[in-house]
């Protein structure tokens, strides 16, 4: 496929161009011209009232614990809202990344914080005995350079879904560029309240989850309670030297990623079940039923 300045290609990562021509900076996406009415016919009633996507199965994988806790977090047709530090965000989204391929799906990405590392990606993939080529092949990535490059991308992200239906939908920095200085003050919250009711109609359409990044919360996003997506669930992503701290507020669970050698035990173990959870960082469950010996 040609490759366009706005859209480089990263090794083994599969790139998608807009399906809309890139909007200049300075302007605002119109809506588009309305075309003279006709009669209704069969042939045009069959191509506006299409058969819904069905969402997948499964997300992710249930095992290790970390990908089972975070599959629990997505809807199809609803958004989930990632928040916190921007590093554990992004070390986050690869082994999201990792997680879907393990579970045979897909991502769709939009990436406008411009922080999408395929090596590194590539390094979680081996983390889990998975070779980088099998987790990268399996992500879509459209990187977008400035605020009307990203609008552009959204109002084209539904036709782009379905003719490579996802699993999952991640918008990566939505904030970034759109709340950049590069956009005149009076044009921002338009633009965002834009993206927030495409967004909408996206998720509905195509019965996917999306995956929403915004470190700052939701006020980070203008008009997303309003017109967007309806949130699933809203995730505190935080990192200390030896542990993360993720809060999901739909159910007001905990879940601690540790560092634990192989075989350590820990507190937990003995505590009363809770609606805290400790998992081992980011590493298969160990196994627990040990084989006999005979003799």
């Amino acid at each position: 496929m040609e490759e366009t300045s706005a859209f480089p290609r990263e090794a083994l990562v599969e790139v998608w161009e807009p399906p809309v021509p890139i909007l200049p900076e300075g302007s605002f996406p119109l809506p588009a011209p309305k075309r003279e009415s006709r009669p209704p016919s069969v042939r045009s009633r069959s191509r506006r009232y299409r058969r819904p996507m069905v969402p997948p199965a499964r997300i992710l994988p249930q095992d290790p614990a970390l990908f089972g806790w975070l599959g629990a977090r997505f809807a199809p047709g609803e958004a989930t809202l990632w928040m916190g530090s921007s590093r554990t965000i992004d070390e986050l989204l690869e082994l999201l990344y990792v997680a879907s391929a393990l579970a045979g799906g897909r991502v769709s990405l939009l990436e406008g914080a411009n922080r999408f590392q395929p090596y590194r990606v590539g390094e979680r993939a081996r983390g889990f005995g998975v070779e980088p080529d099998q987790v990268l092949d399996r992500i879509r990535l459209a990187r977008a350079f400035t605020a009307y490059q990203l609008v552009a991308l959204v109002d084209g992200w539904a036709a782009e879904v379905r003719r490579r239906p996802p699993t999952i939908l991640v918008l990566h920095g939505v904030a970034d560029l759109l709340a950049s200085e590069e956009v005149p003050a009076e044009e921002r919250e338009p633009l965002f309240h834009h993206v927030a009711e495409t967004l909408r109609e996206l998720a509905h359409s195509v019965a996917r989850p999306l995956l929403l990044t915004c470190p700052g919360g939701v006020t980070e996003f203008p008009g997303l309670r309003e017109r967007g997506p309806p949130l699933f669930d809203l995730m505190r992503c935080l990192a200390y030297p030896d542990r993360w701290v993720l809060d999901a507020f739909r159910d007001g669970s905990r879940l601690i990623a540790v560092d634990r050698r192989s075989g350590q035990h820990g507190l937990e173990e003995f505590a009363p079940a809770s609606t805290e959870e400790v998992i081992q960082w980011a590493v298969r469950s160990p196994r627990t039923v040990k084989r006999s010996k005979s003799g």
